[in-house]
């Protein structure tokens, strides 16, 4: 009899569809909700995305999960997971859950002590205990759901036993095979599992899911290349990210468009399509004339609520003298995407776009120092990878065209315009001010680590970064330069910053919207959320 290996993550849901995803033990017929699909084979590993069609807007539907007409969901002493569709009129009241940089539960005393408590785990007890008309509509991910460059001790344990750990990478994972491992450690922690199996996941990586520093600049790329290791790595990475991430992202009509999915399906239903994903992730990875091999970002739709999610890591476009955080056709597809009819625009961006402002502007003069040639060039990119300065403001090109298209939405017919974004291990909240007015509230939240730490030293330096007579020294100084334009946008922080594991919550109505941030407590055994002060965006 097949076995569930992973899942059941509920992913893309509207009004009347659902995608369900699962990994099984062996390939079989996956039923959800009375539709089906065979499983397809990767390199010896068996998934399905069930697409749902029929459903009734507005509706709750409970389901199981039946491999070849056995159940094998719920789980025991789980409710059921259920299908909550969105209603196909009226601006109900909706909750997103958001966060990054997630690492999994660890069985070593040690490594849960230095994690603290999952903020996920501790979201998904409180779910057992409320109605169900309480739970989140979504739950966006922003990056870092596997951490490739810093395993656990039981992965390494696994390493060493299926290769050693003498040559490089090491204790990194290696291949397609040991980023599975990650996914199967990250995922399978019953109490998020059950959570994820139930809200709507959306999801993007950032660099961790592949490497610390992921495309910071073309000659990290160049020192990645000289390895005899990259290659594999950066394949592995975003084969699975394609298989465990991004088809989840997909409506059911994108799925029907998406030329390499059909692929996979005929080839992993008659054999393994291992090779069809290897030569898609060498294109993905490659840089072609200012163009990347695929598009990561994508669009959701939740009633008067749009999430546009953008690829800051994958799409980058580093060679030939240019630095663009995504390619000119990619930032087109995110402009035309962006208009719409709508009262919240939420973009999602594994980086944030507002930082504190003394790193902000540090990453501005940073790219300029980096152009230099000879030593204080070499300098510089020492300091660009070391320091980890290679957010938004690092593409300042990027950056002001990004702003340039918040400022028309913000100018339009929307309440609010929220970049939602993680990564940097802490959490803030800043609101934008333009030079013209502006018909929406525009803000930059920020929420990470879900689950992870962030080192002592790291604290004082990013309260200093908010301090504005550093950043008034720092601003004077970078405008020095010739080569950097002045800012197009200023900002103010309204919250935070705040230490420690948290998850975000964003609930709109109407065109009212408020973000309430949670701090995670009481560890594996009991874990619970502490709420923060909640910030309200506006009034409506």
């Amino acid at each position: 009899m097949p076995q569930l290996l992973l899942g059941p993550l509920l992913r893309h849901v509207d009004t009347r569809s659902a995608t369900v995803w699962v990994e099984t033990d062996a390939p079989c017929t996956v039923e959800v909700a009375g539709a089906s699909a065979h499983t397809f084979t990767v390199a010896g590993h068996h998934y399905a995305l069930v697409v749902i069609t029929g459903l009734e807007p507005g509706t709750s539907t409970p389901y199981e999960v039946l491999l070849d007409g056995e159940r094998v969901w719920p789980l025991p002493d789980f409710p059921p997971s259920r299908i909550r569709t969105f209603p196909d009129s009226g601006d109900p009241e909706f909750l997103m859950v958001f966060g990054s940089c997630r690492m999994p539960e660890s069985h070593d005393p040690a490594e849960r002590r230095s994690m603290g408590t999952d903020a996920l785990a501790a979201y998904a007890r409180r779910m057992l205990d409320q109605d169900e008309r309480d739970w989140p509509d979504s739950l966006m991910l922003l990056g870092d759901q596997v951490y490739a460059d810093e395993t656990t001790k039981a992965t390494r344990e696994w390493i060493a036993k299926r290769r050693g750990l003498e040559t490089p990478p090491a204790a990194e994972v290696a291949d397609f095979e040991e980023y599975t491992r990650l996914y199967h450690e990250s995922w399978s922690t019953p109490l998020p599992r059950w959570l994820m199996s139930t809200v709507p996941t959306s999801m993007i990586f950032d660099d961790h899911d592949v490497r610390d520093d992921w495309n910071t600049s073309q000659t990290w790329r160049d020192e990645m290349e000289q390895t005899s290791w990259w290659a594999d790595r950066e394949r592995g990475a975003l084969a699975t990210y394609w298989i465990y991430q991004h088809i989840g992202n997909l409506s059911p009509e994108d799925l029907a468009e998406e030329e390499i999915y059909d692929k996979v399906l005929v080839t992993g239903r008659e054999g393994d399509a291992a090779d069809v994903l290897r030569d898609f992730a060498d294109r993905a990875r490659n840089e072609v004339n200012g163009r990347k091999g695929t598009r990561w970002s994508y669009r959701r739709d939740f009633g008067n609520v749009r999430l546009l999610v953008i690829d800051t890591r994958s799409g980058r476009i580093l060679s030939g003298g240019a630095r663009s955080m995504v390619g000119d056709g990619e930032f087109e597809w995110i402009e035309e995407h962006a208009d719409g009819n709508y009262d919240h625009l939420l973009i999602g961006s594994s980086l944030p776009w507002l930082m504190p402002h003394a790193i902000n502007h540090l990453q501005s003069m940073n790219e300029v120092a980096c152009r230099r040639p000879g030593r204080r060039g070499r300098l510089a990119e020492w300091l660009r990878q070391t320091a980890d300065l290679e957010h938004w403001p690092s593409f300042r090109a990027s950056y002001d065209r990004l702003t340039r298209l918040i400022l028309r939405i913000a100018k339009g017919n929307a309440a609010t315009v929220c970049v939602l974004s993680g990564d940097v291990h802490h959490v803030y909240a800043a609101r934008a001010r333009f030079p013209e007015p502006v018909n929406a509230a525009v803000y930059q939240l920020t929420c990470s680590p879900v689950h992870n730490r962030i080192e002592l030293l790291m604290r004082p330096v990013f309260v200093a970064a908010w301090w504005r007579p550093l950043a008034a020294v720092l601003r004077r100084w970078m405008y020095r330069s010739p080569q950097i334009n002045p800012l197009p946008v200023e900002w103010d922080k309204l919250s935070g910053p705040y230490f420690g594991n948290a998850i975000a919550t964003l609930r709109t109505s109407g065109r009212r919207a408020e973000m309430v941030v949670e701090r995670a407590d009481g560890g594996a055994d009991d874990p619970h959320l502490v709420p923060l002060p909640t910030l309200t965006l506006t009034e409506g």
